[in-house]
């Protein structure tokens, strides 16, 4: 199983409820398949959005390619429903491989999850779930890590 992160991927559903979505048989016109463009049994970001409402739902899942293929909700990264699972109703909902805000790098370096590959500074307060940095790194204030920091 890898992570997988591809462009232009895109289908719908019309699943309810907060389990593992099935996903419709063709991808949206131009784009692939969460299949063809992730690849069976592999995680990726995905976001779900209600058509016609408020609801979403950004987090990681697994994609199995079945009759029909399925994407589960493993993580949910952040919702309309408080950051957790949301509990889909009736009607279409678009379903696409995303980058999570919160997963990016940023110039004050406040993503949870990144590798840095160029001369950072850190002199804001920052709280990491893990990171790598490579490169000159000066740390300059306050940095919290609850996991695992590589400086190489």
């Amino acid at each position: 199983m890898a992570f997988v992160l591809n462009d232009r991927v895109k289908q719908t559903s019309t699943s309810t409820g907060t389990a593992t979505i099935q996903l419709s048989t063709n991808p949206e016109v131009g784009f692939e398949s969460f299949v063809t463009g992730i690849g069976n049994g592999n995680n990726t970001f995905y976001c779900i959005s209600h058509d016609g409402t408020a609801d979403f739902e950004v987090g990681i899942g697994t994609v199995t390619d079945a009759t029909p293929d399925t994407l589960s909700r493993d993580t949910v990264i952040s919702s309309s429903n408080s950051d957790s699972k949301v509990n889909f109703q009736t009607g279409t909902k678009t379903v696409f491989c995303t980058y999570p805000a919160k997963r990016a790098p940023s110039a004050a370096m406040t993503a949870t999850t990144y590798v840095t590959t160029h001369a950072s500074t850190i002199s804001d307060v920052q709280t990491m779930d893990s990171g790598v940095l490579a490169g000159p790194v000066t740390v300059s204030g306050t940095v919290t890590v609850t996991g695992n920091l590589v400086i190489i």
